[in-house]
């Protein structure tokens, strides 16, 4: 018998002053049996960074054509593409074809330095793209306040995330290695 899918109800309060977006939002989030929490809380934290009404977690881990986290249209088009982790370049080109806008957080310290020093060469084409690391610290402090019932506060100011929740806050500074052209 499959194992099924770990069930965490996250509460956010969402300050986001560079981009004047102030929201709650509820989330329901499915932790696939081969994600750990480290990852989990990197889909999380990339949600907050782009936090919007229409932005859902999708089946990512569990189908191979899926974001982890994506934005459409009302007429289905996708209109932003949030992938986790190291995606090869035919994944990443499939990716910037189907959407407006694609973003990948990496969040694995060298593992994700080495990544991005091969693929660099091949993905760098892509203008719809944006590359964005995440301190492996700080995801490691983030996932460590995982639980199944989560409530936090998060203020983004200046490119800064501070993410407060049960008496404890932690402070990530994300690191763009690419910026999508316009």
């Amino acid at each position: 018998m499959a194992i099924k899918a770990t069930i965490f109800k996250v509460e956010l309060n969402i300050a986001d002053i560079d981009r004047n977006y102030f929201q709650d939002h509820k989330l329901t989030i499915a932790r696939h049996p081969s994600e750990n929490d480290v990852r989990m809380m990197a889909r999380l934290v990339a949600f907050v960074l782009n936090a919007h009404k229409d932005l859902i977690f999708t089946q990512g881990v569990s189908r191979g054509d899926e974001p982890d986290l994506w934005r459409k249209d009302l007429t289905g088009n996708i209109e932003m593409w949030v992938e986790i982790g190291q995606p090869d370049e035919k994944q990443t080109r499939k990716a910037c074809g189907r959407a407006k806008e694609v973003i990948i957080y990496t969040y694995s310290g060298n593992s994700a330095n080495a990544w991005w020093k091969k693929i660099y060469p091949d993905i760098n084409r892509f203008k719809n793209l944006s590359v964005i690391n995440l301190p492996t610290e700080a995801i490691q402090e983030i996932a460590a306040l995982a639980e199944r019932t989560m409530d936090f506060s998060c203020t983004i100011q200046d490119g800064e995330v501070w993410i407060s929740g049960r008496d404890k806050t932690v402070r990530i500074c994300p690191v763009r290695w690419k910026k999508q052209q316009r």
